[in-house]
């Protein structure tokens, strides 16, 4: 089991009419590490909507005859999708499409929502059909309902701010406008940016930015909401500094890619930091120092570093397997085809192996026969992160503590049934050192939430009532 993280989204909007769906799809490319499941894109020419929706990565999806039929535009957004909260399924793929008394809204977000299941219900109760099994659309239906009573669709994303609650950032447009917002915990990272010729971008992470040549501006502050349109660009901040900051510390340890910036600080020092504090407090007698590509990489650079033990690349990594490849039937074939261990650099040696995180052991078990087949005579194993002891319920997937090895057994128990001579984690109390504030949320650390917990946490929790509505023949 690896940990995934939702989504990724993007938004373009420019002054003329230009491709934003290509545009859109570099955006989206550049994110393609955020969610491998499915994508979406929805382009607005004229006040009309046109999109395309799918399961698979970014390049499957988006073929050279999908992308010829969107037509020039002012405004678009797109999503790349892991299933945090509803199943893998096409009818979950994003951005979802409303048609309201109103007018028209496209919505893609990233992050779950702690309150999700009893606003759900509510909305259920007062008429509402669900199409979908995730929480965006649930999102939707709030934005819409507060868009029937004020007079104008900034207002009604405000309004639904003081009603979500949990991790949401957030990109939607209307016939007219473009709005960004990010919730005030400020959970998921959201960004924007502008390109030498005027059009604005919004992006889950700046890699984006500079996937499009837009030049970076700055993040969107928790609880703040932007709207872009032909009359310019406002800045609401109603909900600014109604929360504590939480940014969730695992985007800088795994999910973020390395030459991203987030809240100000570069996601490759955060992850060299890690490894420089992992030397600091398990050392090792070794030869060597690999990383587990790839965020283990940046990490295991700094443990070198810091330790004075050579760096080198002892494991590559498959670059061309997609989400679409047979996958083999046991782990560890599963490992051999995405890894494989360069057995000259190994071979004899006594490896500090740096890795992101442990979740149930099994991938790591199979690494570690992967290198000990290659000849690796010690392996010491490093984590660049705290032990996995508690659920996440702001979009990361880890959902259960019965999956988690570190909440039943102790880390000597865990080296022992991975393999490794030794292993040591991050501590806990680094974790503030690894981006310089304490603004971080660590819940899945620590088990302290920032929000209540939510009263059913699992995954497929919205299942249950959409079968039942298929099953008695209503329309879903």
């Amino acid at each position: 089991m690896s940990i995934h993280e939702e989504c990724g989204i993007f938004g373009v909007f420019s002054p003329e009419e230009c491709n934003v769906a290509q545009l859109t799809y570099y955006g989206l490319y550049a994110l393609q590490h955020r969610g491998q499941e499915s994508c979406g894109i929805v382009v607005c020419k004229d006040g009309l909507f046109e999109s395309y929706k799918d399961l698979g990565l970014v390049n499957e999806v988006f073929t050279h005859n999908v992308m010829s039929r969107f037509d020039n535009g002012t405004m678009a957004i797109g999503h790349t999708r892991y299933a945090t909260t509803g199943g893998n399924k096409r009818i979950n793929c994003q951005p979802i499409e409303v048609n309201h008394q109103n007018g028209k809204m496209a919505l893609a977000h990233n992050g779950n929502l702690y309150n999700a299941f009893d606003l759900r219900n509510q909305l259920e109760l007062s008429g509402a059909i669900f199409h979908t099994t995730s929480d965006t659309e649930t999102i939707a239906y709030i934005v819409t309902k507060e868009r029937l009573k004020t007079n104008s669709i900034e207002d009604a994303v405000i309004n639904a701010m003081g009603i979500l609650d949990g991790a949401f950032s957030l990109v939607l447009m209307s016939t007219q406008k473009m709005i960004c917002a990010r919730d005030p915990y400020g959970f998921r990272p959201l960004c924007y940016g502008k390109t030498s010729d005027g059009k604005y971008i919004v992006a889950s992470e700046s890699c984006a930015l500079k996937a499009v040549g837009a030049e970076f501006i700055r993040d969107i502050e928790p609880g703040e909401m932007m709207v872009f349109s032909k009359d310019g660009i406002i800045s609401r901040k109603e909900h600014v500094h109604k929360r504590n900051k939480k940014l969730c510390i695992f985007e800088y340890i795994y999910f973020a890619r390395p030459d991203s910036v987030i809240d100000g600080v570069s996601v490759h020092t955060a992850r060299n930091r890690a490894g420089e504090i992992l030397a600091k407090y398990h050392p090792a007698d070794a030869d060597l120092v690999i990383g587990v590509p790839d965020s283990g990489i940046d990490a295991a650079m700094g443990y070198s570093r810091a330790s004075g033990i050579p760096y080198d690349i002892g494991l590559i990594k498959n670059k061309y397997i997609g989400r679409t490849f047979i996958a083999p039937s046991d782990r560890m074939n599963m490992v051999k085809i995405k890894l494989s261990a360069i057995e000259n650099v190994v071979k004899n040696k006594s490896l500090v192996l740096i890795d992101d995180s442990i979740v149930r052991g099994t991938t790591s078990e199979c690494l570690v026969k992967l290198l000990r087949e290659a000849g690796a005579k010690e392996i010491h194993m490093r984590i660049s992160s705290p032990p996995f002891l508690h659920p996440c319920y702001y979009g990361t997937d880890i959902d259960s503590e019965e999956h988690l090895i570190a909440c039943k057994h102790s880390v000597e128990e865990i080296a022992k049934m991975i393999g490794v001579d030794s292993l040591g984690y991050l501590p806990v109390s680094e974790l503030g050192n690894l981006i310089g504030n304490n603004d971080y949320c660590s819940a899945c650390f620590d088990g302290n939430y920032p929000t209540l917990v939510p009263a059913d946490t699992r995954k497929d929790r919205f299942e249950k009532g959409l079968s039942q509505r298929n099953q008695d023949g209503e329309t879903v």
